[in-house]
């Protein structure tokens, strides 16, 4: 029995011991090129885990934590995109002047972190798991010291994530008071006997808050094109897939009755969130001239379609949900390593004019950002065209035609600012300042592995479709 639950807590276990060994031998030897292998074999190992743990799973580990498919699912989307980070950073922080090497130890927490928010069933874990990514966020956003909008990024993300904290503390004392638990298994009970207890809907409407907060949904969303914009640019991919998928997977664990929402007064909020997230997202990314800032807001529209499966009620609503973030987390971690691969020492190129001509100049990467961008727009022949095609489906089923509707809407406006960002890139001449484009072999080599998975996911999406809804029938 014992055995069998090390193995089910592989993969946290090497993610824990990874940062602290990584910590030791940078006190022993700073090096950054080791610092990077290590980390890398590190998440490869703990990657290469997922399967035995599978084997043993479902298995309760503590009362704080459940590893079962659906956390084994997310632990995996996690770890590789970890992975694509890991890859696109070492290239990116070679030509910064800093200390290189605790970039890495921060990395790897945050994925601790991630995978903790992923497997939690309790609001302990849940919080000490997300404690534990926000704190690493703080300095991986800010860890450029000489620049200065690094460090204005950071400061906000501290100041928002611990106001957001504060509120989900805040509501956790107020369910515990009225339920007497935080397992997740004693408190949905409780939500759906106590619908009219006052103190119990305030302090879920306040857990709901601070989630919407770390997804940067609308009304809680100003934060994100700042700290895009700021933070390092694979920092800013990290934030958007990483941070924002392992906060949805406890949230869909939480509420994955769909009674729990469906009818409650919390479906009306999810669904006036959505389509508020919706419509500003694409709206106001009309007005951008930064693409990281545009792609912010875009990932402000994106997890308003993603609400649009969370409020399905058919039994492919995690389905959905699973295919549609891992669509989403291929197609940001490309768009950014596009702006990881492009950047110069002194600022990322997160301009439009960096972009302009790039097809004449670099005509591989200007194809891969095309397909990401096509892939956010929901393009066919792209996993995004797939996702949302699913979403759609989903929400007819589920009779959610104002959602569906909103989503059909805001992906034509959408359109708009992807191929004026296009049109850029394959004007036929650069600008005369144009600065030269560096060869980093690395980051190549994950765009590559990007670009072929966002292509075989909208070609021939059938295997993670079987995978997922294999893993979650477990």
């Amino acid at each position: 029995m014992i055995a069998h639950n090390v193995v089910a807590i592989l993969p946290l276990l090497i993610m824990t011991a990874a940062p602290v060994a990584l910590m030791i031998f940078i006190a022993v030897r700073r090096n950054h090129a080791l610092c990077f292998v290590l980390s890398t074999a590190a998440v490869a190992a703990a990657l290469l885990s997922v399967p035995l743990a599978l084997s043993s799973a479902p298995r309760q580990a503590t009362p704080l934590l459940i590893i079962d498919a659906y956390a084994l699912f997310f632990t995996a989307l996690i770890l590789l995109a970890g992975l694509s980070v890991l890859l696109l950073s070492f290239d990116y922080l070679r030509i910064h002047e800093e200390s290189r090497e605790e970039f890495y130890v921060l990395l790897l927490t945050a994925c601790l972190g991630s995978m903790i928010l992923a497997a939690s069933s309790h609001f302990a874990s849940f919080f000490l798991g997300l404690e534990v990514l926000s704190v690493s966020l703080y300095t991986l956003i800010a860890y450029l010291r000489i620049n200065a909008f690094c460090i204005e990024a950071g400061l906000k993300y501290l100041i928002l994530a611990a106001f957001s904290s504060a509120i989900v503390l805040f509501g956790m004392a107020l369910v515990y008071a009225r339920s007497g638990t935080l397992a997740l298994a004693g408190i949905s009970p409780a939500m759906a006997s106590g619908a009219a207890d006052p103190a119990l809907l305030a302090g879920t409407v306040m857990i709901v808050v601070g989630i919407g907060f770390k997804l940067a949904v609308v009304p809680f969303h100003m934060w994100a094109p700042d700290i895009y914009e700021g933070a390092p640019a694979p920092v800013a991919g990290f934030v958007a897939t990483v941070s924002k998928g392992s906060v949805f997977a406890f949230l869909l664990r939480w509420l994955l009755e769909p009674a729990l929402v469906s009818g409650s007064p919390l479906g009306t909020i999810f669904a006036l969130v959505a389509v508020l997230s919706m419509f500003a997202g694409n709206l106001l990314a009309l007005f951008q001239d930064n693409v990281k800032r545009l792609l912010a807001y875009s990932s402000i529209a994106h997890m308003g379609y993603l609400l649009v499966a969370f409020l399905a009620s058919g039994p492919h609503r995690v389905m959905v949900s699973l295919f549609y973030l891992a669509a989403y987390f291929v197609t940001s971690l490309g768009a950014f390593g596009v702006i990881t691969v492009l950047s110069a020492k002194d600022r990322d190129a997160d301009s439009l004019d960096d972009f302009r001509g790039l097809s004449s100049r670099r005509p591989w990467i200007a194809g891969v950002f095309t397909a990401m961008l096509l892939s956010l727009a929901g393009i066919p022949l792209t996993a995004g065209f797939i996702g949302k095609f699913f979403m759609i489906s989903a929400g007819v089923v589920s009779n959610q035609w104002l959602l569906v509707a909103s989503l059909v809407v805001t992906s034509a406006i959408g359109l708009f600012y992807y191929l004026r960002v296009l049109v850029v890139l394959y004007l036929p001449e650069p600008p005369a300042d144009a600065n030269p484009v560096p060869f980093r072999p690395l980051g190549m080599i994950t765009l590559t592995a990007l670009i072929v998975l966002l292509v075989g996911l909208g070609v021939y999406p059938g295997p993670l479709m079987d995978w997922i809804t294999a893993m979650t029938a477990r």
